[in-house]
């Protein structure tokens, strides 16, 4: 199958489910612009858990922590019970709880003057378990995403067959992430498809599913 058919089938698909994707963003930006402090923490939550782990699962398991009020006081030996399907949950109940702790200064460095890449590194450098990936898809699923990329497997796998990376890294080193990132939005702009709307219509081909 060649490329140009490929990139055929991306817009026909775009087409397809464009208006749910630009619904969904529309969603994300909401929560930043009101400043929903506890979806915003639920998000982080979220976040910290998906790590080789379905964001379905994982989402599941957050909503049945808040339900027990868990997420918000549990020890991270109450929580773990509740992680069920996530992957590493002794390590990821700690980053919860660690990350609870340090909450009021995410939500103060999110709502103060600053770039989105400076808030991802301050995220990267203060929040135990928060690698690029992590960090870039808590932020578009806050409102914040419009010009990072959540460099999953999903996305990974589709930048390899459109041919703009040579391999999937193995390493997921800052400065490999951002050489990526970089192609992508050079990808994105190329094809003119915004870079939060490729993200989301990648995810969408691989899971038939727009999610967070």
């Amino acid at each position: 199958m060649s490329l140009m058919f490929d990139l055929k089938d991306l817009f026909k698909l775009y087409a397809e489910v464009k208006d749910q994707i630009n619904a969904r963003i529309s969603e994300f930006k909401e929560i930043i612009v009101k400043k929903d402090k506890d979806r915003i923490f639920l998000e982080l939550m979220f976040c910290l858990l998906t790590p080789q782990s379905k964001a379905r699962v994982c989402w599941g398991c957050v909503e049945k922590l808040k339900e027990n009020k868990l997420i918000y006081f549990g020890a991270p030996e109450e929580i773990k019970e509740y992680l069920v399907g996530v992957r590493f949950k002794n390590k990821k109940s700690v980053y919860l709880v660690e990350a609870r702790g340090k909450f009021d200064e995410v939500f103060c460095t999110l709502t103060k003057e600053g770039s989105v890449f400076q808030k991802r590194e301050w995220l990267v450098e203060n929040i135990c378990g928060m690698g690029y990936k992590e960090a870039s898809h808590f932020l578009r699923n806050i409102g914040l995403g419009e010009e990072i990329a959540i460099l999953d497997r999903h996305i990974l796998k589709n930048l390899k067959a459109f041919g703009v990376i040579d391999s999937i890294p193995k390493s997921s080193s800052k400065k490999r992430y951002l050489e990526v990132e970089k192609k992508m939005r050079e990808f994105s702009f190329k094809i003119s498809i915004p870079l939060s709307h490729l993200d989301l219509l990648l995810w969408y081909k691989e899971t038939k599913v727009i999610f967070k």
